[in-house]
């Protein structure tokens, strides 16, 4: 049986609303310090919980809920780092807001309006947490379509904010060698040259085992398996240049099984991923390269520089394993030194030339000067 009352307490100066439901108590405030706004709030409430059929629980509980049935299906990092945090923000968002906290905000009462201003207010200062909040937060909502405790998913409704065009970093082989030479651990030296040298990401490169390299036919292979999965989850075939052969050659000597490995610490236990980038980033800051500079930049840099060599963007996609095009258009900017080259080309000419060609990658342009 349904119970619904309104009491005040000492803890906050609004009507708050008291209501049982199967049995479990719940407190909601009514935003209001008016009885009568109040008594119109409770019989509002009640009619849309009657109309609606919906499940009322706080933001926190279905946090609590949420959490818990996704522990066997995700990591503990993901919860911790993406789904618990992006409750904490809109919880605090809404107290600020609404002066309400999340113990006694409901689910439901969640509009649009309310979460297109979180994540522009994310926005403002991080565009990276307003996507992850955003599309974090859209799957929890959908589970809470599925169990009835909403009937919108109003994170749905809300598009993601725009990024701030800006060419991604990269780097050179000089600027790798300082980075490695700025890094105590040998291992580490091998694996940020292998991460350069091949574009792998950095998941593909800590799953990687021995007997998914073949040294003679200079290749390696992700492949998917139970305990691994490529972002895209197609198998992806990477050449060996000479380079990356010779590391590799070394390396092969101080292993035992081709079950290993290839960075490991305690046998079959994959390094950190978080270890592995906030040394490659203490690297970066100690020789004083840009701080745009991070682990990723080394799969971009490889990219940026096979495709100056000539590589086509086909080409570029497969050896990353984009499963878009439209992905590999961000490592198609060439370097300023190429563009500086192609402007002098113009600027070398005589006024009496009337036509020539200028060849970067492979777009050649043809001008007509009269």
């Amino acid at each position: 049986m349904e119970k619904f009352y309104l009491t005040k307490t000492n803890y906050s100066p609004y009507w708050q609303l008291i209501y049982s439901r199967s049995g479990k108590r719940t407190t909601k405030s009514t935003g209001t310090k008016n009885k009568s706004e109040a008594l119109q709030f409770l019989t509002e409430f009640k009619e849309r919980i009657n109309q609606k059929k919906v499940i009322p629980k706080t933001l926190a509980e279905f946090e609590r809920e949420y959490v818990a049935w996704i522990t066997n299906t995700h990591s503990a990092s993901y919860i911790e780092r993406a789904v618990k945090l992006s409750f904490l923000m809109l919880g605090n968002f809404i107290q600020k807001e609404k002066n309400c906290a999340a113990n006694d905000f409901m689910v439901s009462d969640i509009s649009v309006k309310i979460a297109d201003r979180f994540i522009a207010d994310t926005f403002s200062r991080s565009e990276h947490s307003a996507r992850l909040y955003l599309r974090t937060l859209k799957s929890a909502i959908n589970t809470a379509i599925r169990w009835g405790v909403v009937e919108i998913n109003v994170f749905s409704k809300i598009k993601a904010p725009k990024p701030f065009k800006t060419f991604p970093a990269y780097i050179k082989e000089v600027e790798l060698e300082k980075i490695c030479n700025a890094t105590g651990e040998a291992f580490l030296r091998d694996l940020f040259r292998i991460a350069f040298l091949s574009g792998m990401r950095l998941g593909e490169i800590l799953s990687l085992k021995w007997e998914s390299i073949n040294l003679t036919e200079k290749t390696i292979t992700l492949s998917n398996s139970a305990t691994f999965q490529t972002k895209n989850k197609r198998d992806r075939l990477i050449p060996i240049n000479q380079s990356l052969l010779e590391i590799l050659w070394s390396m092969q000597k101080n292993s035992k099984d081709v079950k290993d490995l290839l960075f490991s610490k305690v046998k079959d236990v994959k390094l950190n991923g978080d270890y592995v980038s906030k040394k490659f980033k203490k690297a970066v800051r100690a020789v004083g390269l840009s701080d745009r500079i991070h682990f990723h930049t080394l799969r971009h840099s490889f990219a940026s520089l096979i495709h100056q060599k000539g590589a086509s963007l086909t080409v570029v996609k497969d050896l990353l394993g984009h499963s878009d095009i439209k992905t590999t258009l961000i490592y198609s900017h060439l370097a300023k030194e190429n563009l500086v080259d192609a402007v002098e080309l113009i600027g070398a000419m005589k006024k009496t030339d009337t036509n020539f060609s200028i060849q970067a990658g492979e777009i050649s342009v043809i001008l007509n000067l009269n």
